[in-house]
């Protein structure tokens, strides 16, 4: 089976921040087939542009000529993917309005994969679920439409991505890979397949649960990490002293870990920690830590929003009609993903005192902010501001006039990621 498997097409579905990489790398290998439902993204990636900037254009350009045993093409027809036998799900897995899970995606292209299944197949899923997912919701979905019968006509395995969005430094290859299968054969056959483009090396889980339980607590602990530094930003606010200060001296020991305060978004760390709540919740078990570490984090842009505020009013400034610019909407430093950012926070929260908020991104697309949140971005920056808000840390910013920015001397420059010269700013987290 092994053998069989590894020698046919494989398929990727999604080619979003997860899914090109891996597509890029399996063609270098194998034959792929790239599969997203959006004609416009196969059109542009077909053509070699990648909106995301996380491909490597050289190795996407090289691996898209065909030859004998490796290449990698682009299709939104669900028709092609009946010539694959190997199915790699790599769709968002986000959370809906009131913060539980949304499966919608994942469902979908779980129902879109059972209609084209044939026996012997097997369907890897990357995305981030909680443990159980896979077996529980996926699964019977896989089987309801393809009629034939899990781990007997058809397979599963779960490797949960881990790529980190804008890092040119620790790619794909360079991360070593937790991998399970629905049998231990299949785990074997998951585990070879991964091993044969990851350079740092595989991990194999004893069973998918475990391997989807380490990508939930992976990002939990993270953010339960950053909240606590966050609530320290809020004690030390009012006790008047700097937060990085405090964070400076403590980390002098050898074993103080060194998280910063900041806001916390992005497809993950904001998202991931309800996954695994929700899980515990189905079981009985109201989490007490990942819930509160939540909604310190979920905080975190109206406080800056208000810290600024009441910094203006300290100063004489008349707050309604007055003019602000957050420098930054990406949920990251020099990356243009928008998916989750707390910057929408801070602007909405600064709207509602009556503000006029300009928002500036070099790294963002207008067109998908627009969409996403129904702001505008500043095309540039060319004029004063009575508040200026760093949000993201881009390179670009570092080389901005802030005293230039400044509406007079009482105007406020806020620094959300203590990333400016500290004799730019007035506060900072």
């Amino acid at each position: 089976m092994t053998k069989t498997l590894l020698s046919n097409k494989i398929a990727i579905i999604g080619l979003g921040y997860v899914g090109l990489p891996l597509a890029i790398e399996f063609g270098k290998k194998y034959q792929v087939l790239g599969f997203d439902i959006h004609k416009t993204r196969i059109d542009e990636l077909s053509k070699g542009y990648d909106r995301t900037m996380e491909a490597d254009m050289d190795s996407l350009l090289q691996v898209m000529k065909a030859n004998e045993s490796a290449s990698l093409s682009f299709s939104s027809d669900a028709e092609e993917l009946k010539d694959c036998t190997v199915y790699i799900v790599t769709v968002p897995t986000p959370i809906n309005q009131f913060k539980a899970p949304d499966l919608g995606p994942l469902l979908r292209a779980s129902e879109m994969l059972g209609k084209v299944l044939k026996k012997g197949d097997l369907v890897i899923y990357e995305s981030t679920v909680y443990p159980g997912c896979t077996e529980e919701d996926c699964v019977p979905v896989l089987e309801k439409f393809s009629g034939l019968k899990y781990n007997e006509d058809f397979f599963c395995g779960y490797s949960p991505e881990r790529i980190n969005p804008g890092d040119k430094v620790n790619t794909l290859t360079k991360i070593r890979k937790v991998t399970s299968g629905s049998t231990e054969e299949i785990a074997e056959v998951v585990d070879q397949l991964y091993g044969s483009i990851i350079t740092a090396g595989t991990h194999k889980a004893p069973n998918m649960k475990v391997a989807e339980a380490s990508k939930a607590i992976e990002n939990a602990q993270r953010d339960v990490n950053i909240s606590f530094v966050n609530e320290l930003a809020l004690i030390f606010d009012r006790i008047g002293i700097d937060t990085s200060d405090v964070i400076d001296a403590a980390g002098t020991k050898w074993n103080f870990l060194k998280y910063k305060p900041g806001l916390v978004g992005g497809h993950c760390i904001g998202v991931d920690p309800y996954y695994l709540a929700h899980k515990a919740e189905s079981l009985g078990y109201h989490p007490q830590v990942i819930l509160s570490g939540r909604r310190v984090n979920d905080n975190m842009g109206m406080f800056v929003a208000n810290k600024v505020v009441k910094l203006m009013i300290k100063n004489e400034h008349k707050i309604n009609g007055a003019n602000a610019l957050i420098l930054g909407i990406t949920f990251k430093e020099n990356c243009p993903d928008i998916r989750n950012s707390r910057v929408i926070d801070i602007y909405k929260e600064l709207q509602q005192f009556g503000l006029n908020v300009d928002v500036y991104d070099p790294h963002a697309d207008k067109n998908a902010v627009a969409q996403e949140y129904g702001l505008n971005l500043v095309p540039d920056i060319n004029k004063q501001y009575d508040a200026v808000i760093l949000a993201v840390s881009h390179n670009e910013f570092l080389t901005i006039d802030f005293k230039a920015l400044r509406n007079g001397h009482e105007a406020i420059i806020f620094d959300t990621k203590s990333f400016l010269d500290r004799s730019l700013v007035d506060a900072r987290l």
